[in-house]
């Protein structure tokens, strides 16, 4: 069974930066996209940014452009997001995602695996 687990929301000052960590186990095959989304309150869930197998493609949706940074490490079997110039309406549950299929499909359609969430919250 496929294992997603993010680690690193919290509570930080507009304008500070975060790092959002996640680390997956059980992926049988080798060649995976990973990514992340978030869900604002009452919202459905929506794309932040994705990452292909190697690294060497990535996608960010353009409310995040410039200000967030998706890596991953495959000898760690994880993914990251550095989040800077945080804004409120960053504030939001962050998912870590896992798909065979490649990065910009997970940008185009909902990914096969996921993470429990971890709550980012941005305060003035």
């Amino acid at each position: 069974q496929v294992q997603l687990n993010e680690s690193g929301g919290e509570l930080v000052r507009n304008g500070g930066s975060l790092r959002l960590s996640c680390a997956t186990s059980n992926f049988s095959r080798r060649n995976y996209a990973m990514g992340w989304f978030r869900q604002f309150p009452g919202k459905e869930r929506e794309f932040v940014a994705s990452i292909s197998w190697e690294g060497a493609v990535t996608y960010y949706a353009d409310s995040v452009k410039g200000r967030f940074t998706i890596s991953r490490d495959n000898a760690k079997n994880s993914v990251s997001l550095q989040m800077n110039a945080l804004r409120r309406e960053d504030s939001a549950v962050y998912y870590c995602a896992a798909d065979e299929r490649d990065a910009m499909t997970m940008a185009l359609r909902p990914p096969r695996y996921w993470g429990q969430g971890t709550q980012v919250t941005v305060s003035s």
